[in-house]
C-alpha cells in the first residue's frame, strides 16, 4: 500500500507540474459549402461535473492533475481518444446509425460508447464512412443548431458519469468554404482564402468571434480551424482555399486574428495541419504526400503561421499525415517525435494540446490501431482522432503501458493536458442558442465578405452588368444561384430566366470545360486559378458561395459599392486586382 500511495503522489505532483506549465502559458492569450475530397430557446444551464475532483475549488490545472490521480489506466487511456460516433442524438438513434455504432465501438449510442471506453472527446461529423467491418455508412451529426445543442448537452451528461468528472471535449470541422459541418441555420464566414482577400485581420478576427459564439452555443468547444497552411503550387487542390493564401507572412497574421476570435468566444481554436500541407500536390486521405522543400524554405514559408498561431493562444495543434523529408524523412509528421516534440513543443514553445488528423486515414493505417496510438503518443501527440478501431486503440495503448514500449508518464502528461483544457473551457458560461445568425454576426461576417470580393478583371467603377440579368451555373449549385439571383433584385437590378446579360458562376472541382465563353461575368466561388483561362471581359472572385457572400457579390455588381479585395494567391496572367 506505501509503494501504491508513493506512486499516486508523484501522478499528482508530474500532472500538476504540466497544467500548471499550461495555464501559465495560457494566461498571456486569454454557404453553401461545397464538398470535400474528405432555435431560439433559453440555453440550459453550463454543464458541470459532480464528482469531488471536478467541483473542488482550484485553477483548471489543479483540479486536471486531482482528476489524473484518481484515473485507472483504463481511464487514461480513454481520455486520450476522440471517435466520431453515428447518429444526431446521444441516446436514441435510428438502426443505421446503431449498426455504424457497432461496427465501430460494439455499442448502440453515441452515450454508450462514452461510457465503455471512458472517451475524452468526441468529434461532430458528416461525412461517409467505412466501419471496420468494411461497410460504407452515411454519417451525420449535425443538422441545426437546436438539434447539435441537445445532442452536445447528452453527451456531456454521458461524460459526466465517468471517473474524474471531466466534461467531453467537443470537436468539429468548421472551417467554412468547402469544409463546414454545421450549414443550416448559423453564420456562414467566407473561406480562409476569402479572409485573405480581404487583408483586413480585425475583420476576420470579428467574424471568427461570432462562429466561436455560436459554436459555444451549440455546445461545440473546439474547432479544427483555421487552417494555418502556407499555400504553395495551385495544384494543390486538397488545401486550396482552406488556406488563407500563399504570403507566408499575410497568412500569420489572419491566423492570429482567428485565433484570438475564436478563443475570445469561449471555443478552443486547433492549428492545422501541422508542420504545413500547403506545399504538397499530394493528398493525405489516400496515401503520405511528399513534401520535397528544404528546411530553410519551409521555416520562411510553412513556420510563420503557426508561429504566430501558437503566439497566440492556440489551444490546440493538429498533426499532419506528412512526410516532410527536410525534417524527417520517410516518416510521417503524426509519428515523428523530431517534429511533434522536437519542433512543436521546442521550438515553437507550444505547450497545448497536439492532436492527430484522423487516425483512419492511409498513413496512419500502416499498423494495427494499437501499435499506430502508441506511435502517435511516443511522438508526442496527446489525444487520437477518430480512431478505425476505438477498442483496438484503447486496448494497444493498455498493452503498450504493461509491455513499456509507452511509458505512464507521456499518457499522463498526454491526460493532464487535455483535462486543463476541457476544465479551463468548460468554466466558461454558454451562450444561449438565440446568439445563432444573429443581425450581429450577419453584420461582423457581411463585413468580412465585402472587403473580399476581387476584381480580377473589368472596370474598377460602376456597374458591371447592365439591363435584363440572368445568372447562370455550372452543375449543382442552384442554391448559389438563386441567392444571387434574389441579392441582384434586392440591389435593383433586373433579373430574367433567359437572354440577358449573362453572369455565370463556378466553384470547387469544375474545370475549364464548366466555363462559359459567351458570359459577360464569369464569377469563381473557390480558388481564382479558373479564371485564367476564362474569356468574359469581367473576371471575379468571390471565394466564396455563401449567402453572405453572394450578396457582397450582387453590390459590386450593381455598382453599389467596390471590390476591395486582392487575390492571396497568383492566377497565371492576371493582376491580384484590377483595381
Amino acid at each position: 500500500m506505501k509503494r501504491a500511495g508513493v506512486r499516486k503522489s508523484a501522478v499528482i505532483r508530474a500532472a500538476l507540474v504540466v497544467s500548471l506549465l499550461l495555464t501559465a502559458a495560457a494566461c498571456g492569450s486569454d454557404d453553401e459549402p461545397e464538398p470535400t475530397a474528405s432555435t431560439p430557446v433559453a440555453a440550459p444551464p453550463t454543464i458541470v461535473p459532480s464528482t469531488a475532483a471536478s467541483t473542488s475549488a482550484g485553477s483548471p490545472a489543479e483540479r486536471a492533475a486531482a482528476a489524473v490521480a484518481a484515473m485507472s489506466d483504463t481511464d487514461l487511456a480513454g481520455q486520450v481518444l476522440m471517435p466520431y460516433a453515428y447518429g444526431s442524438s446521444a441516446t436514441s438513434v435510428d438502426k443505421g446509425s446503431a449498426a455504424g455504432n457497432q461496427g465501430l465501438a460494439g455499442v448502440n449510442t453515441p452515450a454508450e460508447m462514452i461510457a465503455k471506453y471512458h472517451l475524452g472527446g468526441l468529434i461532430l461529423v458528416a461525412f461517409t464512412a467505412k466501419d471496420p467491418t468494411g461497410a460504407t455508412n452515411p454519417t451525420t451529426n449535425v443538422e441545426n443548431p437546436k438539434q447539435v445543442r441537445a445532442l452536445t448537452d447528452g453527451l456531456q451528461a454521458a461524460a459526466r458519469q465517468l471517473p474524474g468528472g471531466a466534461p467531453l471535449m467537443i470537436g468539429t470541422d468548421q472551417e467554412y468554404g468547402v469544409v463546414t459541418r454545421v450549414t443550416e441555420g448559423v453564420t456562414m464566414l467566407p473561406s480562409a482564402m476569402g479572409a485573405g482577400a480581404a487583408g483586413r485581420p480585425k475583420l476576420t478576427e470579428g467574424a471568427w468571434k461570432a462562429a466561436g459564439a455560436e459554436l459555444a452555443a451549440m455546445g461545440i468547444t473546439v474547432d479544427f480551424a483555421p487552417v494555418a497552411d502556407t499555400l504553395g503550387p495551385p495544384a494543390n487542390k486538397v488545401i486550396g482555399s482552406r488556406a488563407f493564401g500563399s504570403d507566408p507572412r499575410a497568412n500569420a497574421q489572419q491566423v492570429a486574428a482567428a485565433v484570438s476570435g475564436l478563443q475570445g468566444a469561449g471555443v478552443t481554436a486547433g492549428l492545422k495541419h501541422f508542420p504545413g500541407h500547403g506545399h504538397t500536390s499530394g493528398d493525405s486521405h489516400e496515401g503520405l504526400p511528399v513534401v520535397s522543400q528544404s528546411k530553410a524554405a519551409w521555416t520562411a514559408q510553412d513556420l510563420p503561421p503557426f508561429q504566430s498561431g501558437v503566439g497566440a493562444g492556440a489551444g490546440i495543434v493538429m498533426s499532419g499525415h506528412l512526410d516532410m523529408q527536410a525534417l524527417d524523412k520517410g516518416v510521417p509528421a503524426t509519428f515523428s517525435k523530431k517534429i511533434m516534440t522536437d519542433l512543436l513543443r521546442g521550438r515553437l514553445k507550444f505547450t497545448g494540446v497536439a492532436v492527430t488528423d484522423a487516425m483512419n486515414m492511409p498513413p496512419a493505417m500502416k499498423w494495427a490501431p494499437g501499435e499506430s496510438a502508441v506511435r502517435a503518443l511516443n511522438a508526442g501527440n496527446d489525444m487520437l482522432l477518430m480512431p478505425p478501431n476505438i477498442g483496438a486503440a484503447r486496448d494497444g495503448i493498455l498493452a503498450g503501458l504493461k509491455s513499456g514500449q509507452l511509458k505512464k508518464e507521456r499518457l499522463v502528461e498526454a491526460v493532464t493536458r487535455i483535462l486543463t483544457l476541457k476544465f479551463r473551457t468548460a468554466a466558461k458560461a454558454l451562450p444561449p442558442l438565440t446568439v445563432v445568425a444573429s443581425p450581429d454576426h450577419e453584420k461582423a461576417v457581411g463585413a468580412l465578405d465585402a472587403a473580399s470580393i476581387t476584381l480580377l478583371k473589368g472596370p474598377c467603377s460602376g456597374a458591371l452588368v447592365t439591363g435584363p440579368v440572368t445568372v447562370t451555373s455550372s452543375g449543382g449549385r442552384e442554391v448559389a444561384r438563386v441567392n444571387l439571383v434574389r441579392a441582384l433584385q434586392a440591389q435593383g437590378v433586373e433579373v430574367q430566366a433567359a437572354g440577358g446579360t449573362k453572369v455565370h458562376l463556378v466553384g470547387y472541382g469544375d474545370k475549364a470545360t464548366d466555363l462559359d465563353p459567351a458570359a459577360r461575368v464569369t464569377v469563381m466561388m473557390d480558388t481564382p486559378y479558373l479564371l485564367a483561362p476564362a474569356k468574359s471581359p469581367v473576371l471575379v472572385a468571390t471565394y466564396s458561395s455563401s449567402k453572405l457572400s453572394l450578396t457582397a457579390l450582387a453590390a459590386v455588381l450593381a455598382g453599389k459599392a467596390k471590390a476591395p479585395g486582392k487575390s492571396p494567391v497568383a492566377v497565371p496572367g492576371l493582376p491580384r486586382t484590377a483595381c
